[in-house]
């Protein structure tokens, strides 16, 4: 008899504009033992221009987004200051065949990714209002009112009380990236 494969963990890495969600990403990846599968972590849809220095992700036009969101290209979708974020379906096989998913989403997707899959860890990068807000301004990626609505949203959300796991993400990249990879490898 086939035993069917333990389902692999969901890691939602949620945080600021600025926080460096995706440098502890890439850290925690770099760092993956050798002997162990690292988590998958998809290639998030955006419709915004590519931005290279900062993220890897596939640019796509609303239009192109609205045409794969009717397709069921998606596992997970949100909208944030004008611009869509799809999260591939293909997390859905990688947690059904025992491996474990990292991904950088958005809070408000948290409580559906809960209901929907089992196994869901969320994981706050939290920095100190002031870092993020110069880190926001010095990556240059919006100007004027863009910008100020992310300068104002990550003052007003400085927590996520209802996170599994906390970093602390305002000095060395290491140190958080260790918290970050010592964290998945003990729930995955």
């Amino acid at each position: 008899m086939n035993k069917k494969p333990k389902r692999g963990s969901l890691f939602l890495l949620i945080g600021n504009s600025g926080s460096g969600k995706d440098s502890l990403i890439r850290w925690a990846l770099q760092n993956w033992p050798k002997n162990k599968v690292p988590p998958l972590v998809p290639t998030r849809v955006i419709t915004r221009p590519p931005s290279p220095e900062t993220e890897e992700f596939k640019s796509v036009s609303e239009a192109e987004f609205q045409k794969l969101a009717e397709t069921g290209a998606f596992s997970m979708q949100w909208k944030s200051y004008d611009i869509h974020y799809g999260i591939p379906k293909e997390i859905e096989t990688a947690l059904a065949q025992g491996r474990s998913v990292l991904v950088n989403v958005s809070r408000q997707i948290v409580e559906e990714a809960r209901t929907k899959f089992p196994n869901v860890y969320v994981i706050f990068v939290y920095v100190p209002f002031h870092i993020t807000e110069a880190r926001i301004r010095a990556r240059a990626r919006e100007q004027g009112k863009d910008l100020e609505e992310r300068i104002e949203r990550a003052r007003q959300n400085q927590t996520y009380p209802s996170a599994d796991f906390v970093i602390d993400n305002s000095g060395n990249l290491e140190t958080a990236g260790n918290q970050l990879l010592n964290f998945l490898l003990n729930h995955s």
